[in-house]
């Protein structure tokens, strides 16, 4: 089931001139089920009891295949983050750390060929280079959790009545962050669309209800 829910995402995301790029090479779908079978042969019991899942991936593709990929990497990659995430989720495993998926190139594969390298790292920090640029050019950096809100504690604490206490919150997700509405009052925007929640890439802008722009920034 979260494999053909993968399935279904990246035939929105891979059309038009990116599904002629990928009628040759390894398929995405195909990277997808390496990536699980990945999950699924490191999973291990830590010290407590709690079955874990490896949190570092690293894709491995051909020099052709990670060229063919280099112009959609980061739809790729937050893809294959949610189907780690899913199927971790519902087969009752949780990750060490957070979770950190990489593309690599790797010239002694042929083409159509990929491996998944799968490691447990406690030192993952997939969103330490990320940042929300205020429209007073003053940089928020953002750690593996923050929230946007009115209320005092926020990680960025807007002062807008339509604004809700606990409007938003920002997570982990792929190389970058996930940001989730909390159920706000007047909604929140990415790039003038209203969501629930959206994998962010860099330069998104962010407008928690008909507050100021935020600009969601990453190395």
């Amino acid at each position: 089931m979260v494999i053909r829910s993968f399935e279904q995402r990246l035939e929105r995301l891979v059309e038009g001139a990116f599904a002629r790029a990928f009628r040759s090479g390894i398929q995405p779908v195909e990277i997808g089920r390496r990536l699980v079978r990945a999950l699924d042969d490191g999973s291990a019991l830590d010290v407590n009891g709690t079955n874990v899942s490896p949190n570092h991936l690293t894709v491995a593709l051909s020099p052709d295949d990670h060229t063919r990929y280099a112009s959609m990497r980061d739809g790729i990659i937050a893809e294959l983050s949610q189907l780690a995430r899913s199927h971790t989720r519902d087969h009752g495993r949780t990750f060490v750390a957070p979770l950190l998926i990489e593309l690599a190139d790797d010239p002694t594969l042929n083409v159509g060929m990929c491996r998944v390298d799968a490691k447990f790292d406690e030192t993952t920090t997939a969103s330490s280079r990320a940042w929300l640029e205020l429209p007073d050019g003053q940089r928020v950096i953002l750690g593996d959790h923050a929230v946007l809100g009115r209320l005092p504690e926020s990680t960025v604490v807007i002062n807008d009545a339509s604004v809700s206490r606990r409007h938003a919150e920002l997570h982990p997700y792929g190389d970058g962050h996930l940001l989730i509405d909390r159920g706000s009052t007047n909604g929140t925007m990415v790039n003038g669309r209203a969501i629930d929640e959206c994998g962010l890439v860099d330069g998104d802008e962010i407008v928690c209800g008909h507050s100021i722009s935020l600009i969601y920034r990453r190395n």
